[in-house]
């Protein structure tokens, strides 16, 4: 995942924006009747019996207005393009604005919000002058009132993983040693997954409905470097490694029931907005190829992990997104964008995948943001 700030204020940076790193290797309402959208296809479903499901659209803007975060039962969260990237909760039924989270001054809003019928988690970080800052606060949904997390260890990388109403993130302990968190958005209880030792970090948290799956990079800046996957079940017990397929660059990934999808990329690698994909079904399986993927999309959804994939057509890029699950014998294609359409990365909520769809090719632009429920 990036390990920088994204900024908010330019056209489509929500959805386009390449990610850059001081320490990884490389450098509205919705609509309330959901239909068919039109901006991409379903593929033809490749294990019998699994039927892939249809997208409905969410909600359509133009590239300058809002764009879709994430939405669940009862609120849909939307960012502004402007520069500060103003958060809004919204209820679904009443389509009152519940909460419109304007960041400090000198800081700028970063995905994902974490989510559920009560609570929503909104990060804020500023990432220019000699000393970076965090800020996490969790809003009352109905009260409107926030709190900083005083219960928690403080987050110390602006990356947070999520999942519903579990997440998780990266602090420093006492012994500055990074550690993985990972907490309970209603109740605020968290524990410490694992930790590495100064220089060394923890990064990349992916939340699964069953998993945590991380990155932990050892002796950077340095020729050993190494960046390695684990994995660790939410439910206790220690992480474990994923043993990668082909070197010691393993840039994230996604573990469900067991098994985990990852990608492989390097900081010599001529494309690092692609990467190699892998998976194994155990710890124990063999690593099989997935082939090339989207770096940085690899996203877990109730019993499913997804990725996009990028071709270029006549000079366009071709957007589509794969889902597999274990038992499944190859990937499905869940959809096929146009030529000319983006891709922003997905967001899981309540088994339901949710990406926006950018159609630079016309006049004006917009984007559509799209759902499909998961099984």
């Amino acid at each position: 995942m990036c390990r920088t700030t994204v900024a908010v204020g330019t056209v489509l940076v929500l959805l386009l924006a390449g990610c850059s790193s001081s320490k990884d290797e490389s450098s509205p309402s919705p609509s309330s009747t959901p239909s068919r959208t039109p901006t991409g296809t379903p593929g033809p479903p490749t294990d019998s019996g699994t039927a892939v499901p249809a997208w409905t659209k969410v909600m359509r803007q133009p590239v300058d207005g809002l764009h879709l975060v994430t939405q669940q039962r009862k609120y849909v969260v939307t960012r502004a393009s402007d520069e500060a990237g103003i958060t809004t909760v919204t209820d679904r039924s009443s389509k009152k604005v519940v909460i419109r989270h304007t960041p400090a001054a000198g800081f700028v809003a970063q995905s994902p919000v974490v989510i559920d019928d009560h609570w929503a988690l909104i990060e804020d970080i500023r990432s220019d002058g000699p000393a970076p800052e965090i800020t996490v606060l969790r809003y009352d949904l109905t009260t409107g009132r926030s709190a900083e997390l005083s219960q928690l260890p403080k987050v110390s990388e602006p990356e947070i993983g999520a999942y519903d109403g579990t997440f998780a993130y990266s602090s420093t302990d006492a012994r500055n040693r990074s550690c993985l968190i990972v907490a309970d958005l209603a109740t605020l209880k968290g524990r410490t997954v694992t930790c590495v030792a100064d220089p060394g970090y923890v990064a990349d948290p992916v939340v699964s409905a069953d998993s945590v799956t991380f990155s932990e990079i050892t002796a950077p800046e340095t020729a050993r470097r190494c960046k390695r996957l684990l994995t660790a079940p939410l439910s206790g017990g220690p992480a474990q490694p994923v043993p990668a397929a082909t070197k010691c660059i393993q840039w994230s990934g996604a573990s469900v029931r067991g098994a985990t999808v990852w990608s492989e990329v390097g900081a010599t690698d001529p494309d690092q907005y692609q990467s190699k994909a892998y998976v194994r079904e155990a710890a124990d399986s063999a690593a099989r190829p997935l082939g090339t993927v989207v770096t940085d999309t690899i996203l877990a959804c109730g019993n499913w992990i997804l990725w996009e994939t990028r071709t270029v057509t006549g000079g366009d890029d071709v957007y589509q997104i794969n889902r597999w699950r274990p038992g499944l014998g190859t990937p499905q294609r869940m959809y096929a964008g146009k030529a000319g359409t983006a891709l922003t990365p997905m967001t899981c909520q309540d088994n339901t995948v949710y990406v926006e769809a950018a159609d630079l090719s016309g006049s004006p632009t917009y984007t559509e943001a799209i759902s499909a429920a998961l099984v």
